[in-house]
């Protein structure tokens, strides 16, 4: 069974847009906020509940959003202990990205190493 990881830091860096999370296992996962806002785990986002799950559409780690009110982060909040949710400037806020989604969605090379 997968060991389930927590974050120990969470830093939303608006300059450089992007989300930095230090985990319990001491890696540290860099995502640009266009990743985030393409991953948004909503059923808006997704297209239904039925297209909901508990990873990160492939497809999303190739698209290129540009800047926009829907990648400029307005707001960062915890939800219980288990997820984040984000507000973006277009007034989007309806995604909670658990804490295994955002593990999941890590872009570095150990966690997608290049095929």
């Amino acid at each position: 069974m997968e060991r389930k990881v927590t974050p120990t830091a969470i830093t939303a860096n608006r300059n450089d847009r992007t989300l930095i999370i230090t985990w319990d296992d001491h890696h540290t996962s860099v995502y640009p906020f266009s990743l985030v806002r393409a991953a948004c785990p909503c059923a808006s986002c997704r297209g239904g509940h039925e297209n909901m799950r508990s990873e990160p559409d492939e497809e999303v780690f190739g698209l290129e959003l540009p800047e926009s009110p829907a990648t400029r982060m307005r707001k960062l909040e915890a939800v219980g202990s288990y997820a984040i949710t984000i507000e973006w400037e277009d007034g989007h806020h309806f995604g909670i990205f658990n804490w295994s989604y955002l593990r999941k969605l890590c872009p570095c090379e150990i966690c997608r190493p290049k095929k």
